[in-house]
């Protein structure tokens, strides 16, 4: 199980969060897009492979979204500063 650490909790078990995915910015004109686009902005993820940026919300806490780093072959977790 992981441990994650809150910015605003504490450090707490991984059932307390859930996962929401990697940081993407969202478009300035969504109305401009194709339905590809728009399919590539929600549906298409990288999948790498060591350190990676995510974004959790502490759903059963305070309930705010904050990013960390996990490592993913480890799943080794660290705050994003």
């Amino acid at each position: 199980m992981l441990r994650i650490r809150c910015p605003w909790c504490g450090e707490r078990d991984e059932v307390e969060f859930r996962y929401g995915g990697q940081p993407v910015p969202y478009p300035r004109e969504p109305a401009a897009l194709t339905d590809r686009e728009w399919a590539e902005v929600l549906f298409l993820r990288d999948n790498p492979c060591g350190w990676w940026r995510e974004r959790w919300v502490h759903a059963a806490g305070c309930r705010r979204w904050f990013e960390l780093w996990r490592n993913t072959e480890t799943d080794e977790v660290t705050s994003c500063g």
